[in-house]
């Protein structure tokens, strides 16, 4: 039975500056030949493959925090998608607290992506929003609204706040949606994810193995943060980089000696004989 290993990227797997070292490169590429590599991130299709443009890459990647599983040349596994209604009333119930989200989803069905923002941002949307200047996927929306084909919602700001937010929107939409709230590692405030109640890494991760034919059994995940913990129960090895939140490292079978900065995940693959 081949070893499938599965790896969250920003902060596991890519380096703070989101660089790939050659050394895990190599490491990467050469593991690939005799089991199976992949990843499961927040990120999504295009932004990952601009990451790993020289890592070989050929089993399906779990994308946008679990809601979509693609293959590297555009096959769609699955996909789930927040309704459009949903999303616009998650908009409006936000916008009682003066906040609002970022917007992530398809806008055809080519898979190219899109990402809407409006007029009110707080310092943390700003500083996100520099990340994206002159990317195609980006558009202003004096009146944001949610896709057709939403895929997630994304608050910024401050653990006061979007504690807040979450438990008011737990008090309306109960469990039609799937909430994570964590700390924003590039910032010192947090992020809430809205998503499809079966768009998470553990759902998508029981897709991929099921694609592949193979059992969870078969599978080594590693990660470094909250929207990790569901592979993180599921998986027959979880990996916790040295740098992971301690929330996930209480979830881990094994914790690290190296961050994603010394190429922690590189180094275990080069040692492990499974």
């Amino acid at each position: 039975m081949t070893t499938i290993y599965i790896t969250d990227l920003d902060h596991t797997l890519l380096r703070s500056d989101h660089s790939i070292s050659q050394y895990t490169q190599d490491i990467w590429n050469k593991k690939t030949k005799t089991n199976t590599l992949s990843i499961a991130t927040a990120r999504s299709f295009s932004k990952s493959l601009e990451f790993l443009d020289k890592l070989e890459l050929h089993a399906p990647l779990i994308l946008l925090d679990g809601a979509m599983v693609i293959s590297p040349n555009k096959k769609l596994i699955d996909i789930k998608v927040m309704h459009k209604d949903l999303g616009d009333s998650i908009i409006f119930e936000g916008a009682k607290f003066g906040i609002y989200p970022f917007v992530i989803g398809l806008k055809d069905r080519e898979f190219n992506e899109s990402f809407f923002y409006t007029d009110t941002l707080n310092n943390i949307q700003k500083n996100v929003l520099k990340n994206y200047q002159n990317d195609p996927r980006l558009e202003y929306h004096s009146r944001l609204r949610a896709m057709e084909m939403t895929l997630k919602i994304v608050y910024f700001g401050q653990k006061e706040e979007l504690t807040l937010l979450v438990e008011h929107l737990k008090n309306i939409f109960k469990d039609t949606i799937e909430y994570k709230l964590s700390p924003e590692n590039y910032s010192n405030g947090y992020f809430l994810t809205l998503l499809h109640p079966d768009a998470d890494k553990s759902h998508a991760l029981k897709t991929v193995c099921n694609h592949l034919q193979q059992d969870l059994q078969s599978v080594t995940v590693f990660g470094d943060s909250l929207n990790d913990i569901g592979m993180f129960k599921i998986a027959k090895r979880a990996i916790a980089v040295e740098n992971a939140l301690d929330e996930l490292k209480l979830h881990a079978d094994i914790i690290l000696p190296h961050s994603n900065d010394q190429d922690g995940v590189a180094k275990y693959l080069a040692k492990d004989n499974n």
